[in-house]
């Protein structure tokens, strides 16, 4: 019976006691809500909480999802168990992958193969077996140009060094290795980064694409290159496909970002190790983008920007495409990233339903982390993150409006309010609980809305933050722009309707809330 009253809840947050007393776990925003009959969603209606009789709170989680564990199952054509096909020396890889496509397995076996780009069809099962490497030349012409998303935008770019698109029913299984070989292509954008040539076009690829892209000075960019048109390769992309695996594969040495899913559904992907250096300009471990019914699990992700992203295009011409929809991460590490979780700052089409749990983010410069801005557009909503341990993070919780990459308008920075037309980003509905954050290096978290569209129902529940005695010089919070600096170390809100409970911050005062 208690069970049927607390259906809202997981039923391992209710136990009884010896004497018949009912316990109730994890978080008691849960007690006596229940699901809205007929949805996934908790009951809209205010709730009263009591201890032992007395009134504490009357509250509501208002379109904030209970967590619930994805079983995402995916089916393969049968002989694509039954039959393989060995690759042989001499092989064209993507020969054999046309000619074994709903026939075959394709093996890839113990060994390294040089190999350009690549393009998985349809019904295909690829193979890597242990000690199998692909490694990717670094000859920047190798890379034709094919129409794809980077940075958000719908533009021509350099092929991805694997490529799936248009295609259903894939598998690429592991435990091999796909290696991009990045260092020249970091070397080659970084003097650009630093400044060391102007953004004209010098290379053939980068006159080529300049060429497919005649309005690329105008459109949005993240800081990747999109000025001098070097729109480096991903090392795997998934593009407009469905029903897609990705298992037990290792990704390494990315020449951009590394695991790039564009306006997929069904996706799973699990046990995958991601490895580039802290120092490699925009090697994003996962850019999952206008992605519908995703799971992340059991994956291990180290490298030099953001850890575990979900974004959905940037621009206006992006907002008519899918959101991000549906979206698992669970059991997964994330080390020496610019984020640990991240949405953002690519949201013009935006978010709904991002669910995170039982996670590790290990020395990232922010752990839980959204980031947009005036102009990026896309509402974010029904995001959950429970039960996430972090260790030496820059600044654990950061949910940021004010981010400073992509423009320097200064509109986009001010603290006055501004006129809300689709460009406006909204954040709403989020719930984090259960998060122990220690040697936090600049501050326990940054919450910060625009004046004229404040964040909306954040609610913060069960956490611990503890931060280190000293910040580390140069260390900031977040990559805001606009809002003063300060040297408070706690929790602050700016333009946020934000909840805590059982939250506790090793400094004082643990909130800080301020109003421009």
């Amino acid at each position: 019976a208690a069970e049927k009253a607390f259906s809202g809840m997981i039923v391992e947050d209710i136990t009884f006691g010896k004497d018949g007393e009912l316990f109730l776990h994890n978080t008691c925003k849960s007690a006596g809500l229940g699901v809205a009959p007929g949805t996934t969603r908790y009951r809209p209606a205010d709730y009263e909480y009591y201890t032992e009789g007395e009134p504490r709170e009357t509250d509501n989680l208002h379109g904030v999802s209970p967590f619930i564990s994805a079983a995402l199952e995916l089916e393969f054509p049968a002989q694509l168990n039954e039959k393989r096909y060995v690759l042989k020396k001499g092989d064209d890889l993507n020969e054999v992958l046309l000619a074994n496509s709903c026939r075959a397995a394709v093996v890839i076996p113990k060994g390294k193969y040089k190999v350009g780009p690549i393009s998985v069809p349809s019904h295909t099962r690829l193979i890597f077996e242990e000690g199998a490497v692909l490694d990717f030349v670094d000859d920047f012409n190798a890379y034709p140009p094919v129409y794809t998303r980077w940075e958000g935008v719908n533009c021509w770019a350099m092929h991805p060094c694997v490529l799936i698109k248009d295609a259903k029913d894939v598998c690429l299984e592991g435990p091999g290795v796909l290696d991009g070989h990045g260092e020249k292509w970091w070397e080659y954008i970084l003097v650009w980064k630093n400044g060391g040539r102007p953004s004209k076009l010098t290379l053939p690829i980068e006159k080529r694409l300049g060429e497919l892209n005649p309005n690329y000075k105008n459109e949005p960019g993240g800081g990747g290159g999109r000025p001098c048109q070097f729109l480096r390769p991903a090392l795997l992309q998934v593009l407009n496909s469905e029903n897609v695996k990705i298992s037990g594969v290792t990704l390494t040495r990315s020449p951009f970002w590394t695991f790039h899913p564009i306006c997929t559904t069904n996706l799973m992907v699990d046990g995958v190790r991601i490895n580039n250096p802290y120092d490699s300009p925009n090697t994003d471990g996962m850019d999952i983008e206008s992605c519908v019914n995703v799971v992340v699990k059991n994956c291990d992700v180290n490298v030099g920007d953001d850890g575990i992203a979900i974004k959905s295009g940037s621009g206006k011409d992006m907002m008519k495409y899918q959101r991000s929809e549906n979206l698992y991460l669970e059991n997964s590490v994330v080390r020496n990233a610019h984020g640990g979780f991240v949405i953002g700052s690519e949201t013009a089409s935006g978010v709904k339903g991002a669910y995170v749990k039982n996670c590790q983010f290990l020395g990232t410069d922010r752990g839980i982390r959204i980031k947009t801005r005036r102009g990026r557009g896309g509402k974010m909503t029904d995001i959950k993150v429970s039960d996430i341990y972090m260790d030496n993070v820059i600044c654990p919780i950061s949910i940021n409006m004010f981010y400073r990459c992509g423009s320097d308008e200064p509109m986009l920075y001010s603290l006055e309010p501004q006129p809300i037309d689709d460009a406006t980003p909204y954040i709403g509905d989020v719930l984090i609980e259960r998060v122990k954050a220690e040697n936090c290096r600049s501050a326990a978290a940054f919450l910060a809305g625009l004046p004229e569209r404040p964040l909306a129902n954040v609610v913060i529940n069960d956490c611990d933050f503890k931060v280190t005695d000293k910040v580390e010089e140069g260390l900031e919070a977040e990559m805001c722009k606009g809002i003063p600096e300060t040297d408070y170390r706690g929790i602050r809100v700016i333009n946020a309707d934000a909840k805590f409970n059982n939250v506790t911050v090793n400094v004082e005062p643990a909130v800080l809330v301020e109003e421009y």
